[in-house]
This record gives C-alpha cells, sequence and structure tokens, in this order.
C-alpha cells in the first residue's frame, strides 16, 4: 500500500536513491517506434501586445518553424496564449486574453476552428488552462467557470461554475479538480480546490488548501498535487497532495517550495523560483514514496535565467524547461534528459515560451 513509512522503507531508499535516476534513465531510452517527432512550442507573448506565438521543432532533422502558426494561416494567433494540448490529430490552444480557443490540425498548423469564450454581455472568459477525458476536453477560465467541448463536434457542450479565478485543472478518479486561485482578488487571494463530478458535470466540493493554488498534476494512484503560490512574499509556495479517493488535503511538504511542476511515471519535476534573488531550484520527488529523489536536478551545471514553463517528453522522459529570461526577450527552450545533462537548447523560439508538447 502507498505511503508506508517505516524504517526499513526509509533505509531502503536511502540505499537506492543514488542509482534511481539512472536506472530510471535507462528504461525510459527503450522508446521504441512511438518517440515523438515533433515538438510544438508555445509562447505567451506579452500582455495585450497580441503577439503569442506557436513554434514547431522537427527532431529527425533538427529543424525550428519559430512562427508555425502564422505561416500556415497567415494570421497571428492572439493575444497571452496560456495553454495547449494534443488530442488525437488536433492541436488544442487555449489564448486567455483573446478569449479563444483555438484548434489547428497538428500535422499541417492549419486552423480548424476557432472557439470564442464569450459571455452573452460580451465579456470573455478568459480560457486558462485545458485537461481531456473520454472525448472531450475540459476548459477552465479565469472568470470562475469550466466549459466541457466535444472533441468530435468541436462545439461547447455546457458550462459550470467553480471558485475565484480557476489556474490549474486536473483529472483524478473521474473527477476534475480545479485550483481556484483568486489571483485577480490580490492581495484576498483564494484557498480552494473545486471537485467536479464529471458524469453531472457540477461541483461536488471545495477543498481548502494553500493561499493561491495553481497547477495540478496527479499520480498514477490518483493522488492530486498542488503548488500553493501564497502572497508572492511573506506567504511561502507550498507543494501539497490531495487524496482523490477522500477528496480531502492529505500533506503538506514543508520541505519543498515549488511554483510549477509536472508529472511523469510518478516522478514529479518540481521548480521554485524566488523573485527576490532572481535564483531557481529544480527538485525531482518520487510521488509513490513520497520522498524527495534529487534537490538539483541539473547536474551539469547549466544555468536557467527564468524558468517558466516544464513538460516531459512522454516516450523518453526527457525533461524540457523554458527560460523566459527578462519576459522582453525571446526565450529558449532546454531539453534534459532523465539524469539532468543537458541534451540541446533551442535559442530564442519566441517570447515567454510557456508550454511544450509532443508528437
Amino acid at each position: 500500500m502507498k505511503k508506508i513509512h517505516s524504517l526499513c522503507l526509509l533505509l531502503l531508499l536511502f540505499l537506492i536513491s543514488c542509482d534511481d535516476m539512472e536506472d530510471k534513465l535507462k528504461l525510459s531510452n527503450n522508446a521504441g517506434s512511438n518517440e515523438p517527432t515533433q515538438l510544438y512550442i508555445l509562447s505567451e507573448g506579452l500582455f495585450n501586445s497580441n503577439n503569442s506565438t506557436l513554434a514547431k521543432y522537427d527532431l529527425t532533422t533538427n529543424t525550428l518553424v519559430s512562427d508555425f502558426f502564422l505561416s500556415a494561416n497567415k494570421r497571428g494567433l492572439g493575444d497571452t496564449a496560456n495553454d495547449m494540448g494534443i488530442y488525437g490529430s488536433k492541436l488544442y490552444i487555449v489564448v486567455n486574453q483573446s478569449s479563444q480557443i483555438e484548434i489547428i490540425n497538428a500535422k499541417s498548423g492549419k486552423s480548424l476552428k476557432q472557439i470564442p469564450m464569450f459571455k452573452e454581455n460580451g465579456g470573455g472568459h478568459q480560457p486558462r488552462f485545458i485537461e481531456f477525458y473520454g472525448g472531450k476536453a475540459y476548459v477552465c477560465s479565469f472568470d470562475g467557470t469550466v466549459a466541457k467541448i466535444d472533441t468530435t463536434t468541436l462545439k461547447i457542450e455546457s458550462f459550470t461554475q467553480c471558485g475565484k479565478n480557476p489556474d490549474g485543472i486536473c483529472v483524478a478518479n473521474n473527477k476534475l479538480y480545479i485550483s481556484n486561485s483568486g489571483g485577480l482578488n490580490f492581495p484576498n487571494y483564494d484557498n480552494t480546490v473545486s471537485v467536479i463530478d464529471l458524469n453531472t458535470f457540477t461541483e461536488i466540493k471545495k477543498i481548502t488548501v494553500g493561499v493561491n493554488p495553481g497547477a495540478m498534476h496527479a499520480d498514477s494512484e490518483g493522488d492530486v498535487y498542488v503548488v500553493s503560490r501564497g502572497n508572492y512574499g511573506t506567504n511561502p509556495y507550498k507543494f501539497q497532495r490531495i487524496n482523490a479517493a477522500t477528496d480531502a488535503l492529505i500533506e503538506t511538504f514543508n520541505n519543498i517550495q515549488a511554483l510549477n511542476f509536472t508529472i511523469h511515471n510518478d516522478t514529479a519535476y518540481i521548480y521554485n523560483y524566488n523573485f527576490t534573488t532572481q535564483t531557481s531550484e529544480i527538485k525531482v520527488f518520487d510521488c509513490k514514496y513520497e520522498t524527495i529523489i534529487s534537490q538539483n536536478f541539473i547536474t551539469d551545471g547549466t544555468v536557467l535565467s527564468t524558468p517558466f514553463g516544464i513538460d516531459i517528453n512522454p516516450i523518453n522522459g526527457d525533461v524540457y524547461l523554458t527560460d523566459a529570461k527578462s519576459y522582453t526577450v525571446l526565450g529558449d527552450v532546454l531539453c534534459f534528459n532523465r539524469n539532468g545533462k543537458l541534451k540541446f537548447r533551442l535559442k530564442e523560439v519566441g517570447l515567454n515560451p510557456k508550454k511544450v508538447v509532443f508528437r
């Protein structure tokens, strides 16, 4: 059973931890024919500047097309693209300030449909993040709603309410979890996670977590991890765990400060950024045994200025970190193997590169 904390287990973890990263790398390198060959890199641009971009990188030819969407559609992507994901042959892009869901053919980059996210009064929902499950796309928006989109018809089927300014989304145990940041109510942030039953598409519970919750991901056993970002000052970042069976917050990891993270094969890669000192750290965390594998993921001395996004190649486990630098110049994408050694860097991919997906 999960979360065993006996002395013997702790001793065993201590003895094997030095080899753990190397062993996982050896296993993940047996990628086979399903190895992704294309990277899609979404850059937010600058708020209210209408300069979000989508780039495409071919891993087989080492060719970068930095204006992939623009070249295919002869128009810009929109204002402040926050998230994207691939489902089937389609790439879904969440454009926050433009209040659009842009759906494109992943191979050609051609737009298939734009789904406007506006209310009857003309105000935008301000979509933030997207998750897929059971033929549906779920999009949380800053106005406190979640949209359910059918991935066949590409139409919005319904909306449901959650909390204030949702800023993270994931699926576990046939439920949707939404982190309610309350970010637009600074300094009066929210501190809850909405639980939405996917069968009825209604909120069934709110879970109290840390102040200003953001990124959320689930492990293979259904536990939901959430980053609570505090007030970026006196109230520090927190990394917390929710039990999806009971929908209760069951653990806060006081030794981990987290701004963003992702999970692959029950291993969490967690980064923190100190805005005062302008320094970052990246930890590696075992979700099965709730222990830190490594305090410093990067092992070859590579330095990031400002980590802005983190994603994992689902087949070989390579870790992709984006670097926003000063937020006003073109940023980079860095690819590391599971041992924390840099494999390659894509320089000046876009302005504030945020998300990488694989195909």
